[in-house]
């Protein structure tokens, strides 16, 4: 399935039926009062979170979603009615954003959560609700609300513990194979990788977390080279950013250590460039495909030097595995260590509005200049 991290949508939620003005007319009961119904509510439009969906390619050709509107109350006490609601299954991590203002509407992180992106109108009120001691033949009645109607924009944002960021063809989709059952396509050309792949690295019983492999980075990026910033988003919601470097000896002539320092130097500025919250997260530096070295101590201690680096660092080989289990026993920790300090709630729990339900009818309101006002006169 093609992986799609963006769409734009049209919901229009449905209007509010009108209430009615009616009166009871039987054999015998000439006078028998008011019995004008009120109109149903407009269907809503809403957004559900779903972690068996991972990409917004339904949206990319869906782009209008209305709903349906309530139904006109009738005599006889019936009141109309209410539309069923819309519901858009989207994935677990979508951010909901306004796109003629921008705003952040919403942020889908857990499973189950629901929002509501337009709400129904409500329906109006029949004559029934403005009888009294002094009109008793109340002819007036109330039209429906108009649903609301929103331009959306919808950005995906994976959801993984790790992020592995690195040059094209430094081993990332390798390692991402190595530690968990994700199979990625791996090749010998740059850019093999074209979006996002997640996998879950399971370390013990009951313990595991996500690693998330995007498309590499070059030199350039925050320029258009290469596939630019296009998919660091999906690193914004990581713990851990995993910095793997291609120690693999270049051409013949160059130095090696210099040659490996300027391009890790040139991610990590573009990283900065992109976001400098993503480039204060905890990141790890880990020296891949030291299988291809002579000393892989030397080197990695004249690496660091170089560098100027004096945080963790690892040095694996993701094709032989050497080192990788050891990777993976230090990221479960520092994950399980995260997740203590900032709990997750619970996947049943949820912060945003919930589906409208029908309520009882509002006082009725008999301002004459209410533009839903109607009178039979």
């Amino acid at each position: 399935m093609k992986f799609v991290d963006e769409a734009t949508i049209e919901v229009f939620a449905g209007k509010g039926g009108n209430g009615v003005a009616s009166f009871r007319r039987e054999k015998f009961i000439p006078r028998g009062g008011p019995d004008g119904g009120d109109g149903g509510r407009g269907g809503s439009v809403l957004a559900v979170a779903d972690r068996n969906i991972n990409t917004l390619i339904d949206f990319r050709y869906a782009r209008l979603h209305r709903a349906r509107n309530g139904e006109n109350g009738r005599g006889k006490d019936q009141y109309g009615a209410g539309a069923p609601d819309v519901t858009l299954r989207v994935p677990v991590g979508t951010m909901v954003h306004d796109a003629d203002t921008g705003e952040l509407l919403f942020d889908l992180t857990r499973h189950g959560q629901q929002a509501t992106l337009a709400q129904g109108g409500r329906g109006g009120l029949g004559n029934l609700h403005f009888k009294s001691s002094v009109n008793r033949t109340p002819r007036q009645y109330t039209l429906g609300e108009p649903g609301e109607q929103r331009r959306l924009r919808l950005e995906l944002k994976v959801l993984a513990d790790v992020g592995l960021l690195g040059m094209p063809n430094a081993g990332k989709s390798t390692l991402i194979t190595k530690l968990s059952n994700a199979r990625p396509k791996i090749a010998d050309y740059p850019f093999t990788t074209l979006h996002p792949n997640l996998g879950v690295v399971r370390t013990d019983a009951g313990r595991s977390f996500v690693l998330a492999d995007i498309p590499g980075l070059i030199e350039g990026a925050a320029d258009g080279a290469g596939l630019g910033h296009q998919f660091l988003r999906h690193l914004a919601r990581t713990r851990v950013l995993l910095h793997l470097i291609d120690v693999a000896p270049p051409d013949p002539g160059d130095d090696p250590i210099d040659t490996t320092v300027r391009q890790a130097r040139a991610i990590v500025e573009e990283l900065r460039r992109y976001d400098p919250e993503l480039y204060a997260k905890p990141r790890w530096l880990v020296l891949n495909k030291i299988d291809m070295l002579d000393d892989p101590a030397g080197y990695q201690e004249r690496f660091c030097a170089e560098f100027g680096w004096n945080g963790p660092v690892f040095a694996i080989s993701a094709l032989t595995g050497a080192g990788t289990q050891a990777l993976a026993w230090a990221l479960q920790d520092a994950v399980d260590e995260a997740r203590a300090a900032d709990p997750e709630p619970e996947d049943d729990q949820t912060d945003l509005p919930a589906a409208p339900v029908d309520e009882p009818s509002a006082p009725a309101n008999t301002d004459p200049d209410d533009p839903r006002f109607r009178s039979l006169d």
